[in-house]
């Protein structure tokens, strides 16, 4: 009889689902989606001259979170964008992190892209935002995201107000208007 139970199709059933459940319950802070209204989560990535960064260290300001790739068209497309906002807002309660998932300089990804010369790139379009880099991709799976360009526009209270899959026009009217309103609240 207790060898018959064993091999029970419901037996295992019953156990797997317990296995799933106490996993779901175990990381359910990491399995919330990164969505508008959510708190963003944490991260860490280098500044171009190498010092380590999260998002803590911007605590209290707005924050334009874009996540790219020397490669990406798309990425190329809006980064002038984004430093137009940057330039026409010049307040130091907001900030633009861009993280670059490019592989290091010299070596390829996974799919086999070489790694951009992201100081090169900062230069050849003028952008004065700050820069960091996570080629290990962590970012995109704490964020969620579906490839790059993605953009989460973040409040000073810490939470996601805006999220673009894709490149945009940082600075058209609509943005900068959601930005300066982020800015006066808080």
């Amino acid at each position: 009889m207790k060898r018959k139970f064993l091999r029970s199709p419901y037996l295992w059933a019953i156990l797997m689902t317990a296995m799933v459940v106490g996993f779901a319950w175990v990381k359910r802070e990491s399995l919330q989606p990164v969505i508008t209204g959510a708190s963003a989560p944490t991260f860490s990535a280098k500044s171009l001259d190498g010092i380590t960064m999260s998002l803590e260290d911007f605590d209290g300001r707005v924050i334009l979170l874009n996540i790219w790739a020397t490669w990406c068209e798309p990425c190329l497309e809006e980064m002038p964008s984004m430093q137009r906002l940057y330039d026409e807002l010049d307040d130091e309660d907001f900030e633009i992190l861009a993280v670059s998932i490019d592989a290091p300089l010299g070596q390829s990804d996974d799919f086999g892209r070489a790694g951009g010369d992201l100081d090169l790139f900062a230069k050849d379009l003028g952008l004065t935002f700050r820069i960091l880099h996570d080629p290990s991709g962590d970012i995109q799976r704490t964020y969620q995201t579906t490839g790059v360009p993605e953009t989460f526009l973040i409040g000073k209270d810490g939470l996601i107000y805006k999220k673009v899959a894709g490149g945009t026009r940082w600075d058209a009217p609509v943005n900068q208007d959601l930005v300066r309103r982020l800015l006066a609240n808080g």
